[in-house]
């Protein structure tokens, strides 16, 4: 009989000590999980968040900046300054184009560009028939005076001695009458043109300055024809007086309000940096420009210096609206539960939202008449994020107060 082998004993043992073994090895984990956890420091909590009081927002010190919270200081007083684009012109009531009444030939050149010129002072020679023609005709009716005159006189003789008729006499008179008219008619022609009938029939036509001034432009040549109906693109002689300038600007529709005669501006160009200059607005377009929808204003600029030329560019700014309150940046003023609040930064760390009263507003720019004093630094950009944390915050503290009751 064979003996039956004790291999299923051992094998349970073993089983058993396998099990046994690795219950153990667990527990030592959980004891050595379970010491270093009491060896362990709680986590601290974040104590970056602000706090919130009342009306006040306070970080703490630990929080060293605040990414897109922007301060800025207010000031008392404020204005708004209206700038336009311009240009310098020749003073129109000062200036004259000087062209030639008679066709002609020009024989000689009497005075150049930057001369200083008085009225009546010939500026060119021209030869003229057209003017000749003026001469003798001033030249005939002189004559036809003088023989009517003594016609007149002779009549008058007979007249008295009984000889001829009263209708003869007044007939003569009236001949004479119109001579003597013709006569000044012709003389007033030539002293028009600054000639006289005392020259005699030349032709010889000087074409003269009609002002005071001095000579800008000359587009004149010898030997150069002339013919009035056929008037060259630019004047012969450009004549004025440089000591005033016009400014003319483009006004913007919205801004009209603020121009009126006798309105000071200051002017700035670029020749000059850093310098004004001073205009005053003397006329103002009765019609708007329907493409760019400004107003033209004409300045007068006084030049005495003569440093100013015409057809510069100018730029103009005037003063359109000032108030005398704390002047802060339109953007730091928010609307909540219908009142205007700003954020001000009374330390590095802690925000106050106020209640303000507002002023006057211009573009930019709003008056604060209450809630704020010079030198107050109020936030302009982040001051919506700061008023969501105090909207949050309340309402937290609203939740809590009616929880516990």
């Amino acid at each position: 009989m064979h003996r039956i082998p004790d291999m299923p004993l051992i094998s349970r043992d073993s089983r058993f000590t396998r099990a046994g073994a690795a219950r153990l090895a667990a527990v030592l984990s959980l004891c050595v999980l379970t010491l270093g956890a009491c060896g362990k420091k709680e986590a601290p909590e974040n104590d970056d968040e602000p706090k919130v009081a009342g009306q006040v927002i306070e970080y703490p010190a630990s929080v060293r900046s605040l990414p897109g919270v922007v301060g800025q200081p207010v000031k008392s007083g404020g204005d708004r300054m209206l700038s336009m684009p311009g240009r310098l012109v020749w003073n129109e009531d000062k200036t004259v184009r000087v062209a030639s009444p008679f066709a002609g030939r020009v024989m000689e050149i009497l005075v150049q560009p930057g001369a200083t010129v008085k009225a009546g002072q010939p500026l060119a020679m021209l030869t003229s028939p057209d003017f000749g023609s003026a001469q003798a005709d001033a030249r005939k009716a002189s004559a036809d005076s003088a023989v009517a005159s003594k016609a007149l006189a002779r009549q008058r003789e007979l007249y008295e001695a009984g000889v001829i008729a009263q209708k003869d006499l007044e007939q003569a008179q009236a001949d004479n009458a119109r001579a003597a008219a013709d006569q000044q008619r012709t003389q007033a022609a030539l002293r028009m043109y600054g000639a006289s009938g005392s020259d005699g029939v030349n032709q010889r036509f000087a074409l003269r300055s009609p002002i005071d001034g001095l000579v800008v432009e000359r587009n004149i040549n010898p030997g150069m024809e002339l013919r009035p109906d056929q008037p060259p693109t630019a004047p012969l002689y450009l004549i004025t007086d440089p000591t005033t300038l016009w400014a003319q600007l483009d006004a913007a529709e919205a801004d009209l309000g603020h121009f009126r005669p006798g309105v000071t501006v200051q002017l700035a160009s670029a020749a000059y940096p850093g310098e004004t200059f001073t205009g005053t607005v003397v006329k103002i377009a009765d019609y708007v420009d329907p493409s760019s929808r400004s107003v033209k204003v004409r300045l007068s600029v006084p030049n005495a210096d003569r440093r100013l030329k015409a057809e510069m560019f100018v730029t103009a700014k005037m003063q359109a609206a000032s108030f005398q309150g704390i002047s802060v940046p339109s953007k730091a003023v928010f609307l909540a539960d219908n009142k205007n609040y700003v954020f001000v930064r009374t330390t590095p760390n802690r925000f106050e939202r106020r209640e303000v009263k507002l002023g006057v507003t211009i573009p930019g720019t709003t008056e604060v008449v209450e809630g704020l004093k010079e030198g107050d630094v109020v936030i302009t950009d982040g001051n919506l994020y700061l008023q969501d944390i105090l909207r949050d915050a309340t309402a937290v503290n609203a939740a809590r107060a009616t929880a516990k009751h």
